[in-house]
């Protein structure tokens, strides 16, 4: 098993193929990035995105060259689960408060 290595471009598009929403992606500054996020977030209740994190991604930090440690690569995930993906949003913070119930029905 050869790793899947995606820039965030080639993730959205990975995405978006496999629940057949192709979209057109429009690259943004990341200051403007960060205050869409940011609103988003307050409307959510949630953080989706860090300035930290917007950083990490400009400047290629945010993977690793190490084999990968799971067997289930994320393109065959994605196909399997096409029919799923997006139709339920979880937070991260209340995924960490309660793991058990974040993830309930979500893939049943």
């Amino acid at each position: 098993m050869y790793p899947e290595t995606f820039t965030y471009r080639g993730l959205i598009e990975a995405i978006g193929g496999a629940i057949g929403k192709n979209r057109t992606i429009v690259s943004i500054p990341p200051s403007l990035g960060h205050a869409i996020g940011t609103l988003a977030g307050k409307i959510l209740g949630d953080v989706v995105i860090t300035h930290d994190e917007i950083q990490g991604l400009m400047a290629g930090l945010l993977y690793t060259g190490s084999p990968p440690s799971g067997e289930t690569r994320l393109t065959d995930w994605l196909r399997e689960h096409s029919d799923a993906v997006g139709m339920h949003y979880s937070s991260e913070p209340a995924r960490r408060k309660n793991r058990r119930a974040a993830y309930e029905n979500l893939w049943t």
